[in-house]
């Protein structure tokens, strides 16, 4: 596992000739282990600074450590999930899952031990062997978290990644993912503009606002863990689920 130092990161993109800020000196730490959640409305910079830490978007301004180490760009220590799955269409569940590894010449019995323990942790091992069009969009899922564990990351960075499921495979999916967090023991930074998700997932919710993006508050969720989705009816839950919507319309 490994902490994330954000220090004074600003974004700014060429619109219409003239620099636009979407992220305005963004400083916080997220600390080893912790599961975080970006909150917001869309167009708040949630999905930009996500993309900062990763590296695929450099900041204009200011940085962002992993661990030791200044972002610049993409690496392994980094695994990254989108909401379109991004899996090969020609290669089965295994394949996709022994990709990175292979691609980055491990050795071919680490490759395949590597992909066998992630498919049977996302729950998949009866479907090893099938491809991407025979899954449903939940196990896609799967696949593709199960794709970005396998380079064995010490961050893990997920931009909605159930945002395009069906609210049923949605509930299932974010409590396989509190399991595979518990199990894995990563930090985990995850992008939401729904509020009971984010409530539901994180030890700590950073919302953000717009114009230009920016993070406003901090809030802790003290729930207990392990949490189950009975959580969702409890008093608590409903009391941080208020208070955010209270802060977001003011």
């Amino acid at each position: 596992m490994a902490s994330i130092a954000i220090n004074g990161v600003s974004v700014a993109f060429p619109v219409a000739g003239a620099d636009r800020l979407a992220l305005s000196d963004v400083n916080t730490v997220i600390k080893d282990g912790e599961f975080v959640c970006l909150l917001g409305p869309s167009g708040c910079g949630k999905s930009t600074l996500l993309n900062v830490i990763g590296g695929l978007v450099d900041a204009t301004a200011g940085s962002v450590k992993v661990g030791d180490h200044h972002v610049s760009k993409p690496g392994p220590d980094r695994g990254m999930v989108f909401q379109n799955y991004s899996l090969y269409q020609w290669m089965t569940v295994l394949e996709n899952i022994e990709f990175g590894p292979r691609l980055n010449r491990w050795p071919e019995e680490k490759c395949r031990d590597v992909a066998d323990r992630l498919v049977e942790l996302v729950n998949l091992s009866d479907f090893a062997h099938e491809y991407p069009k025979a899954l449903s969009g939940g196990m896609r899922q799967r696949v593709a978290i199960a794709r970005a564990l396998a380079m064995e990351p010490e961050v893990l960075l997920m931009d909605e990644p159930f945002g395009a499921l069906d609210a049923q495979t949605r509930t299932r999916m974010q409590e396989l993912l509190l399991e595979i967090w518990t199990r894995a023991k990563r930090t985990v930074v995850f992008v939401t503009h729904d509020i009971e998700e984010a409530v539901f997932l994180a030890d700590r919710i950073l919302v953000m606002g717009t114009r230009p993006g920016r993070i406003v508050e901090e809030i802790v969720v003290d729930l207990p863990r392990p949490r189950t989705i009975e959580c969702v009816a409890s008093a608590e839950f409903a009391e941080y689920r208020r208070n955010i919507i209270d802060m977001l319309r003011h």
